[in-house]
C-alpha cells in the first residue's frame, strides 16, 4: 500500500525540466574576463549550464536543454569562429529532440553576442541583450526577470564576477524561476587568475541543493573573492606596486569589515601608495574592532612579516599618531 501511494505521488508531481532557469552571460572588454551567472529551482545547475573557456568565450545552455552545446560550442570558438557563427553550427549539427524548445547565449572573447529562445521553451521564456551581455530565462515570472538582470548588471561599478552577481540577484528579487529556488552558480574564466597553477577558473562557485541559494552563493562568493584579492596583494607588494595593492586591499576589507587584521593591511599598503588619510583611517578603524594589546600584536606581526611595511615604521610622527599606543 505505501508503496502504491508513492507512485501516485510521484505521477502527481510535474518533472522538473532538464534546466529551465535565469541566466546572464558576459564578457568585461577592460580584462577579457568572461562568465556565466545562473539560478534555477533544479539541482545542482551549475553541472549543466555555465562552460567557459579563458580567451575563448562563455556559453549558457538551458531549457530543453543539450549540454553538449557547452564543450562543442568551445570547440569551436577555439577554431575561430564568432558567437553566431558557433550558434548557427551547433542548430545544423543537433541531432536529439527537443531542438525547438532550446535556449542557448554564448559571447565570444572579441565581444560578439549570440543568443537564442526557441518557440517552444515554456513560458515565460525570452531574452534581453546588450553590448557586452546577454541575459535569458524560461519557466519565469515574466520579462521583468531578465530586464531587472540587465539594468543590475549595466548600474554596477565593479569587476564582472560581482556584476554577475549583482544581476543574478536582481532576477532573483524579481521573482526568477516561477517554480521557486534551489540552486545558482557563478563562472569567471580569466587566463592563470585561478587557484593554485595552471588554472583559469577565477571564480567558480556552486551552490547545488539550498533553501537559500543566492544568500549562499553570496557567502561562498565572499570566501572566494577574499581568496582572490588576497593573493592579488601578495603579488602586488612583491612588484611594488602599492596602488594595486590598495585596491584588493580595500576589496579585502569590504568581503570582511569585520576583520581588524583586513584594515591593518589596508593601512600600511594606503600609507606606501601615498594616501596617509586612507591609511589613518584605516588604523583607526582596527582600533575600534580591537583591544589595544590586539592591535599591537597585529600591528607587529603584519609590520615584521612584510619587508614593504618596515618603511612605515620610519615614520615617526605618523606611527606615533596611528600605531599602537
Amino acid at each position: 500500500m505505501k508503496n502504491l501511494l508513492l507512485v501516485l505521488m510521484l505521477l502527481l508531481v510535474p518533472a522538473l525540466p532538464a534546466s529551465a532557469t535565469f541566466s546572464i552571460v558576459a564578457i568585461d572588454p577592460v580584462t577579457g574576463d568572461l562568465g556565466i551567472a545562473v539560478a534555477s529551482r533544479y539541482f545542482a545547475v551549475g553541472a549543466v549550464v555555465p562552460w567557459a573557456d579563458a580567451g575563448l568565450g562563455a556559453v549558457a545552455t538551458q531549457a530543453s536543454v543539450n549540454v553538449g552545446y557547452g564543450p562543442r560550442a568551445l570547440e569551436l570558438l577555439r577554431q575561430g569562429l564568432t558567437a553566431q557563427q558557433v550558434m548557427d553550427k551547433l542548430f545544423a549539427e543537433d541531432t536529439f529532440p527537443g531542438k525547438d524548445g532550446r535556449q542557448i547565449a554564448i559571447v565570444d572573447a572579441k565581444g560578439n553576442v549570440a543568443v537564442f529562445t526557441g518557440d517552444a521553451a515554456q513560458q515565460w521564456r525570452g531574452h534581453v541583450k546588450g553590448k557586452t551581455w546577454s541575459a535569458q530565462g524560461n519557466i519565469l515570472v515574466g520579462a521583468h526577470v531578465v530586464e531587472a538582470m540587465g539594468r543590475a548588471f549595466e548600474a554596477t561599478n565593479d569587476e564582472l564576477a560581482e556584476k554577475l552577481y549583482a544581476a543574478l540577484k536582481a532576477g532573483d528579487d524579481a521573482g526568477g524561476d516561477s517554480r521557486g529556488r534551489q540552486s545558482a552558480s557563478i563562472l569567471v574564466v580569466r587566463k592563470a587568475g585561478g587557484r593554485n597553477t595552471n588554472n583559469d577558473r577565477y571564480v567558480f562557485v556552486n551552490v547545488d541543493d539550498h533553501a537559500d541559494p543566492m544568500g549562499e552563493l553570496r557567502r561562498l562568493m565572499n570566501l572566494q573573492m577574499t581568496i582572490n584579492h588576497g593573493s592579488a596583494v601578495s603579488r602586488a607588494l612583491t612588484a611594488n606596486d602599492f596602488a594595486k595593492g590598495l585596491a584588493s586591499a580595500e576589496k579585502l576589507v569590504g568581503y570582511s569589515p569585520l576583520d581588524p587584521a583586513t584594515h591593518v593591511r589596508a593601512g600600511f599598503i594606503a600609507y606606501l601608495a601615498g594616501n596617509r588619510d586612507r591609511a589613518t583611517a584605516a588604523f583607526a578603524r582596527a582600533k575600534q574592532l580591537t583591544l589595544p594589546a590586539q592591535f599591537k600584536t597585529l600591528w607587529d606581526g603584519q609590520s615584521s612579516r612584510t619587508p614593504a611595511f618596515a618603511r612605515v615604521l620610519e615614520d615617526k610622527a605618523f606611527v606615533a599618531a596611528s600605531g599602537p599606543q
